[in-house]
């Protein structure tokens, strides 16, 4: 069997119904890209990838006329991965999880996501995620909203059990963080924080995983992941995203570690079969990390299952799930979205509030990290018409960011 053609489409998928008035804070996830590769035999296999993802026609044409078979674990993108996987898997009428390893679990944990969210946004997607059958949430924090009126939020309306994630984006030092962790480790909601120091202060992540019973979730190893295992640095190492091979490697060896893994594949349905598909063979995962919950259509016309907190492991040939050709037709031809203008205002405890084109750099304005101001709260004012609105874009074009009093 060999490759004869791989078909790359970029797509838009339209967002859930509830995102469709929040599209500046959504922006850039409403894009795919459709990987679709074809064998001699007939036999094709689909992935996905979120963005729009490129090849160069070397690439491609390097691929042309090889087995597929010659690709396992390779370092090519991740929905091209997935593609051969389904190619791979269907042509042997086995599901894709036994070309990467033994099983060892039948369902995996997965987690919903939304993007920085205001507390009554975060909480109303945390009722939302309960309601689809999800017991864990990632939500990256901001520097323009408080984590404590956010975790407080959460805390009001989440079932026992519940847990988030928190990913603090690798952007603070050791004195920075070290108080925030110590507060939210009181709270029975906080169950994992991602990249809570800069990625290269190996020393601070272990001092800090000594300090809280947090667990500690690495995403990006800069040494490559076995120095920082070898130094206790986290209890978790995300894979998923920057490749497969790599990703079944670093989960086997923190396994041998017994530290554990979390696997972050965001794209639509397909993504989500093919982190299920890891899932099922890497021994310690935590669970994994997806963006099909805040789609509204996917090229396979639907999502996998989500109950108690797990979905199933595909156990169709391939990746599991079919893609509907119509409808990547359709999808294919939805138009790129179009943001509105767009005025970020920062309103500050003191009543303050900067005015900024786009989403502040607060740490830039105020001098102060991420996570150390409290109530701090961003509004957008999108473009409405009014010559108030193109008085202050006009402004901060000239001038830049300036702060005033509310009653001003």
């Amino acid at each position: 069997m060999k490759i004869t053609d791989i078909a790359i489409t970029h797509i838009n998928p339209k967002l859930a119904e509830r995102n469709v008035d929040k599209m500046v804070q959504f922006r850039t996830i409403d894009t795919q890209t459709i990987f679709k590769v074809t064998a001699d035999n007939g036999v094709v296999g689909y992935g996905d990838s979120r963005g729009h993802v490129t090849m160069d026609i070397g690439d491609v044409e390097r691929l042309t006329g090889s087995s597929p078979f010659d690709h396992i674990n390779a370092s090519h993108p991740v929905g091209l991965m997935g593609a051969l996987y389904d190619l791979m898997g269907k042509y042997l009428e086995e599901p894709a999880y036994k070309l990467m390893g033994q099983k060892v679990r039948d369902r995996v944990p997965v987690a919903a996501w939304t993007r920085v969210a205001s507390p009554e946004e975060l909480a109303a997607e945390v009722v939302r995620a309960v309601d689809e059958g999800y017991m864990i949430f990632k939500m990256h924090t901001g520097e323009y909203y408080d984590v404590y009126e956010q975790n407080s939020a959460v805390e009001d309306v989440a079932p026992s059990g519940f847990r988030m994630h928190y990913d603090f984006n690798h952007n603070r030092s050791f004195a920075d963080v070290t108080r925030i962790i110590e507060r939210l480790e009181k709270s029975p909601v906080v169950g994992l924080i991602e990249d809570p120091l800069v990625w290269r202060d190996v020393d601070g992540w272990r001092r800090l995983r000594e300090q809280t019973s947090i667990p500690l979730l690495m995403h990006v190893p800069q040494l490559g992941g076995g120095p920082e295992i070898a130094l206790g640095c986290a209890d978790a190492y995300m894979v998923g995203e920057h490749g497969i091979g790599m990703s079944l490697k670093r989960g086997f060896a923190c396994a041998e570690a017994n530290v554990s893994t979390v696997i972050q594949l965001t794209g639509g349905t397909l993504s989500k079969a093919m982190a299920l598909h890891l899932g099922a063979v890497i021994p310690n995962v935590l669970y994994t990390v997806n963006l099909d919950d805040q789609y509204g259509e996917d090229v396979t016309g639907g999502r996998i299952e989500v109950a108690d907190g797990s979905s199933p492991v595909p156990e169709g040939p391939g990746l599991g799930v079919e893609v509907d050709e119509k409808e990547l037709v359709r999808i294919a031809g939805n138009p790129v979205t179009e943001l509105p203008r767009y005025i970020g205002k920062t309103r500050l405890p003191s009543g303050n509030i900067y005015y900024t084109i786009g989403y502040p750099s607060v740490h830039r304005l105020t001098g102060f990290t991420e996570g150390n101001i409290r109530g701090i709260r961003l509004d957008i004012w999108e473009e409405d018409g009014s010559a108030s609105w193109q008085e202050t874009y006009d402004w901060i074009e000239r001038r830049g960011p300036f702060m005033r009093k509310e009653s001003e």
